[in-house]
Order: structure tokens, then sequence, then C-alpha cells
């Protein structure tokens, strides 16, 4: 089974999955807010989880969120999780 985290997927498939235009993708990775895999080529490769977290964009960007307030509402819910995870330790 593969880990969410794995990178699978090209940056025209994750425009398309995501519905937002690639140059987005890349202003979102130059802001900090993403991190895709880079091949030694350095092709972007998203994973699972990556998807995840630019839905998640997507959605606070359609609420009206501007790109700091986005990575603000972000770091936070990464902290809480990673305050959950280590709950269930």
């Amino acid at each position: 089974m593969r880990d969410s985290s794995t990178p699978l997927y090209g940056i025209a498939v994750v425009a398309g999955l995501v519905d937002l235009p690639e140059a987005t993708l890349r202003l979102l990775e130059t802001k900090g807010l993403l991190s895709p895999f880079r091949t030694d080529g350095g092709t972007r490769r998203y994973s699972e989880d990556d998807l995840t977290r630019l839905r998640r964009i997507a959605d606070l960007r359609e609420d009206g969120v501007n790109v700091e307030g986005i990575r603000r509402i972000l770091d936070l819910q990464d902290e809480n999780q990673e305050l959950r995870d280590a709950g269930r330790e």
C-alpha cells in the first residue's frame, strides 16, 4: 500500500485535479505554502498529502483569505495535528 506522502503526480495533473492553474501552483510554492518533491531533473511531483493541502488552500482563497492569512491558518492546523498525533503516542 502506498503512503499518502509518496510523490506521484506531475504539475499538469495536479492543476486539473484541484482546478488551479499551474502558475498558481508555482506561486504557492514560491510563497512557501507548498513544497512538492523535486526529481533529480527538477520536475515537481505532488503527493496525496499535497493535494489535500492544495484543496485547503483553494477553499481558503475562495473564502477571501490572503496568502499570509492562509499561511497562518495552515501553520496552526499543522501544529494542531502534530499535537493530536503526539497525544496518541
